[in-house]
């Protein structure tokens, strides 16, 4: 018997994160703005239909904003510092750095070519943010950490509480904006919001922090010595990592064959690393959920997505990316498009119901406290 969840979730976490790595694949595969457009529309249809309500759901499209804002700067520095002479649309005082902070020029020609390519690279950072942010909307982080291995247990709670980051800020602002309105009667007043709203976001913030801290004290959280099991499975890793940098040297230096036999030796490396580390970590899992026929149905209509796009950029389809030079419009392809569909797959198995507006969902920090 499974404990009943208070909002039933027909997908276990580890099918949505497949679902999250794959649409992420596809958004770097397929980086035309037209596709990663159709990616972030099927995120937030996702979302829409599973996500439910509460911090993590509204947490969504302020990452998406996030996405934005690191992307338009990174258009101001492409435009500062890239220059080819092309298309030039303004020139302004410009500055070469020493050497030793790298010798490029900032400012100078601002040119057309440069910003439209740098504003088509960006969007496929919104469009990767929006893949993550509805899937942090939708699965049950308590699920990803019982799902790590065991020698992972510790870092995929600390992972996990980082996530928790944006919904908890949400959450926190949502209910010092609603004390102040109770405050003031109902009328918003405008003079010393900000202060009104950051000192206690930033004391909320401290307050959860100390809980959790205390929750993970009082449980022994990484308190335990390193054994003779946890040596060997660093000393694993640790050669795996040097194989995997391995396999990355020699095919910088074209070496086909000693790349693939590094990139082995560190994937069985790293896979004793995980094993040797489990089974020195005696832990017990409450009520874990299993992976169900549904479950690997979602993984592998996830999967079929990136391995048709790998297909078409093999064959050479020249619609998956876009380029400002020489100038014109985005092309698409039915094909490609077709091939976006089995992301869709979720909307298949909705929710058995909804959360009622009588049981507020719990702070993301609050609930994290019970993980460790």
């Amino acid at each position: 018997m499974h404990r009943p969840a208070a909002t039933p979730r027909p997908f276990h976490s580890i099918a949505w994160l497949v679902w999250s790595l794959a649409a992420a694949a596809c958004v770097e595969l397929a980086p035309s703005p037209v596709y990663v457009t159709l990616v972030i529309g099927i995120a937030w249809l996702i979302v829409e239909a599973h996500a439910a309500d509460g911090p993590y759901r509204r947490a969504f499209p302020a990452l998406i904003a996030v996405g934005v804002a690191f992307g338009l700067i990174r258009v101001v520095i492409a435009a500062l510092t890239t220059h080819n002479g092309i298309d030039i649309l303004v020139t302004l005082p410009h500055a070469t750095l020493p050497d030793i902070l790298g010798g490029f020029t900032v400012g100078g020609t601002i040119e057309s070519g440069v910003i439209l390519q740098s504003l088509a690279s960006s969007f496929t950072v919104v469009g990767v943010m929006a893949v993550f942010g509805a899937a942090n909307a939708i699965w049950s982080h308590y699920e990803l950490v019982q799902s790590t291995p065991r020698a992972f247990h510790e870092l995929g709670v600390v992972i996990t509480v980082a996530l928790a980051f944006v919904p908890a800020t949400i959450e926190s602002i949502g209910a010092v904006r609603e004390a102040d309105r109770a405050r003031t009667g109902g009328h918003a007043a405008k003079r010393g919001r900000v202060l009104r709203t950051a000192l206690p976001v930033l004391e909320r913030g401290m307050e959860r922090s100390v809980a959790l801290s205390e929750s993970m004290d009082a449980r022994g959280f990484g308190a335990g010595r390193a054994s003779a099991v946890d040596l060997r499975s660093g000393w694993l890793s640790l050669l795996a990592m040097v194989a995997l940098g391995g396999t990355f040297v020699a095919l910088i230096g074209r070496e086909t064959v000693v790349a693939l036999v590094c990139a082995g030796a560190g994937m069985v490396l790293l896979m004793a690393a995980v094993i040797s580390g489990s089974r020195g970590v005696q832990r017990q899992h409450y009520r874990r959920r299993r992976i169900a026929t549904a479950d690997w149905l979602l993984i592998g209509a996830a999967l079929v997505t990136p391995f048709a796009l790998g297909v078409f950029t093999a064959i050479g389809n020249s619609s998956l990316a876009w380029y400002a030079s020489p100038l014109d419009w985005p092309r698409f392809d039915v094909l490609v498009a077709l091939a976006l569909v089995p992301l869709l797959a979720p909307l298949l198995l909705l929710p058995h119901s909804a959360p009622t507006a009588a049981t507020p969902s719990p702070a993301p920090t609050d609930a994290l406290v019970g993980v460790t």
